[in-house]
């Protein structure tokens, strides 16, 4: 059987508004100017820890201090503008039905991920599958959040059949790194760099089309 693997913001969920609000909050409340949204999300995709310090590099080195005022305020709005990308609930109902096993593989933090998912209704389809930042000791890029969210699906071992779905180089690399096919979401917002990968697809459900071939 095989399985595909998802990250969450920028693939699963259009998140900008909500990140870009959370972190201006913060830059606020410690007497600092807002930055630009596209700015702030720009700088999502390597981890919380990574955004803030990028984001806020005024406070650079003190990420503890800062972290509860920004998980305190983006856990009370982070579903406030966020919303599914179109064609996500269908793709992830045919993909079910066609006995696929999905997964979560994401660097965002797991309070936020389960929440998210839970809050839109699709967390049914990846069960315990669901590796997000904090779940695991090793980041994206790093294979071993895919090999730990496989080691959840049933015992499922990954093979060069699977697929890692997301929009930044991150999720490239670590579907690359982990031997798996990836697909790379244009629509997010994340950023490709120069990492490589298997198909691009420009609306979500375009999925359907290229993972046909592997049923």
């Amino acid at each position: 059987m095989n399985a595909a693997f998802f990250d969450l913001d920028g693939t699963l969920i259009d998140s900008r508004a909500d990140l870009g609000a959370t972190v201006n909050f913060t830059r606020r409340e410690l007497g600092l100017a807002p930055i630009p949204q596209e700015e702030a999300v720009s700088y999502v995709g390597n981890g919380a820890r990574r955004l803030l310090e990028r984001a806020i590099p005024e406070m650079a080195g003190r990420f503890d201090e800062i972290w509860p005022m920004y998980r305190e305020q983006y856990q009370a709005h982070m579903l406030d503008q966020t919303v599914l990308y179109p064609g996500v609930r269908s793709t992830l109902a045919e993909l079910h039905d066609r006995g696929w096993l999905m997964g979560i593989n994401t660097n965002k933090p797991n309070f936020a991920c389960r929440a998210i998912l839970e809050h839109f209704g699709i967390a049914r389809y990846f069960g315990n599958a669901i590796v997000a930042g904090g779940d695991c000791p090793e980041l994206k890029p790093s294979p071993l959040p895919l090999r730990q969210t496989a080691s959840l699906m049933r015992g499922h071992r990954l093979s060069s059949h699977d697929w890692m779905v997301g929009d930044n180089w991150t999720d490239m690399e670590c579907g690359v790194n982990a031997g798996v096919k990836t697909a790379f979401c244009t629509f997010g917002f994340g950023q490709l760099k120069e990492a490589r990968y298997t198909i691009k697809i420009n609306r979500f459900d375009e999925l359907l089309r290229h993972l046909k071939a592997e049923d």
